[in-house]
């Protein structure tokens, strides 16, 4: 039998849709993409190399995926063994990639015959290191020392905002971006594999600064980065995983695309809605991002702009809400069919997050929260220049170029707005390029540019504005979720 505090916090609870945070737009360009077509799913087996890079064996569906050692595979892939991709999420997960990734997956291939010395020794050799170690640290370290300001010095609400516009929306997104670097593997040195003075295995020292990073906070990036993005990057755009209810009803450790738990706010999607409840016998669906997104119109972006400000930042105060919760019962109630080491790993988070903000509180009183909140918020939604990215960052660009490619949908945008936009946003405009080549690490995606330019839309005088009129004009379907892409 379950203790009253613990039925009255899973009723609180459940009255909320749990969701999780991200991070851009235009194509890639038209000279060498190809439409999308969804004939033929693409097996792939990953290992870890010694070097800390990982290898690729693709078969049809129907094959059946051998059990290789890294050096197995290294042999195998001779041909293609500079190729280096994100680390598997799971042995748990589907090994099946969607059409959208094997668009990027093909992208990839064509470069690295064409440009492969350059992109090789970038993808191999290059890492945030230092630079990314020391902006995290100031990040965090700015982040505190502001919320502490705001509570202080009695700053009023009005300019509590001000703050969490500039800087602090621009040190929570450096803060995003850095450990999203570390989930990857390109934040430390590649080739290094043990740290501090050879007594810290490097996966123990990446999961620790994933961990630790995330914080101060008020809902954070953790759980989204540890459970949801490494899926993301094989199942974008998937309409057996990027649905609500899947997600919600799922038993894997790892959400199937976690980017869905945000983009629903902001894009179609197929499938059902969830997640679902049971309360008094009946069961209730309920979805904050999904309420807020059907009250969309068309043609009307300002009202679009503010609906999806709203449930936005509804849902993420209710995610704060939440994260107390799952501090004192142990188990997240969003996720029922989610195992015990999903659950727990929850708990541990929240507990130690809740700690930091419960102290917080009591150093600097609730405008402490309420700036973390705004900072956390605030460079997601518009007017802020950094929304632009957002909110396209996977939509469904079609390219009317049918000389080229036959007016083929294009799954993954950069948003080019010039230097200054792409320091603010620390390289997370450079969203393409990044699904492109996942372990190149932050400071060095804008190369790719310079490298192979046919494959990336000239110039950088993206007009941030006009895409968020664009974007909240008429929403799209996320990924290319409902177009076809033909392989390249």
């Amino acid at each position: 039998k379950m203790p009253p505090t613990t039925s009255l916090l899973k009723a609180s609870a459940i009255l909320h849709c749990f969701c999780i945070t991200n991070t851009h737009s235009y194509a890639p360009s038209r000279r060498t993409i190809g439409s999308f077509s969804r004939s033929k799913h693409v097996t792939t087996l990953l290992r870890s190399s010694p070097s800390n890079t990982f290898e690729e064996i693709t078969s049809s569906s129907s094959d059946t995926t051998p059990s290789l050692s890294s050096s197995q595979l290294i042999e195998q892939q001779q041909p293609h063994n500079n190729e280096v991709i994100t680390p598997p999420p799971s042995s748990s997960s589907s090994t099946t990639i969607s059409p959208a990734a094997t668009w990027h997956k093909n992208r990839r291939r064509q470069m690295l015959q064409k440009y492969g010395p350059q992109l090789t020794k970038l993808e191999r050799d290059s890492s945030s290191n230092t630079l990314a170690l020391s902006l995290l640290t100031l990040s965090n370290l700015s982040l505190l020392s502001l919320a502490i300001l705001c509570g202080t010095a009695q700053l009023s609400v009005g300019q509590i905002a001000l703050l969490a516009v500039f800087p602090g929306s621009m040190f929570s997104l450096w803060t995003l971006q850095i450990l999203h670097d570390c989930l990857h593997g390109s934040l430390l040195n590649k080739r290094q594999q043990k740290f501090i003075f050879g007594t810290v295995k490097r996966r123990t020292l990446q999961d620790a600064i994933l961990f630790w990073g995330s914080m101060p906070s008020v809902f954070g990036y953790y759980l989204y980065l540890k459970y949801g993005h490494l899926t993301h990057h094989k199942s974008l755009g998937d309409p057996k995983a990027a649905s609500l209810e899947k997600l919600f009803d799922s038993s894997s450790k790892e959400f199937e695309d976690g980017d869905v738990l945000f983009v629903a706010h902001r894009m179609k999607l197929k499938g059902k809605v969830g997640p679902k409840f049971q309360v008094g016998g009946r069961e209730i669906t309920m979805s904050i991002s999904k309420t807020g997104f059907n009250n969309w119109r068309e043609d009307k972006p300002l009202w679009n702009a503010v609906v999806f400000a709203t449930s936005f930042m509804y849902e993420r105060f209710m995610l704060m809400i939440n994260d107390v919760v799952v501090a004192i019962t142990g188990r997240n109630y969003f996720f029922p069919n989610k195992p015990k080491e999903f659950h727990k790993e929850c708990a541990k988070y929240c507990r130690c997050a809740v700690l930091v903000r419960g102290l917080l509180w009591k150093m600097a009183g609730w405008k402490s929260l309420l700036f973390l909140y705004l900072s956390e918020t605030l460079w997601s939604i518009p007017p802020h220049p950094a929304c632009a990215m957002f909110v396209t960052n996977h939509g469904s660009n079609v390219d009317d170029d049918s000389d080229d490619n036959g007016g083929g949908c294009i799954p993954s945008s950069s948003t080019y707005a010039g230097r200054w936009y792409s320091l603010f946003t620390l390289g997370t405009n450079y969203h393409c390029e990044h699904h492109d080549f996942p372990t190149i690490p932050l400071h060095r995606l804008g190369e790719l540019r310079k490298i192979a330019p046919e494959f990336y839309k000239e110039g950088s005088n993206d007009n941030v504005f006009r895409i968020m009129k664009k974007a909240f004009s008429k929403p799209e379907f996320y990924a290319c979720m409902d177009a076809g892409i033909q392989h390249m």
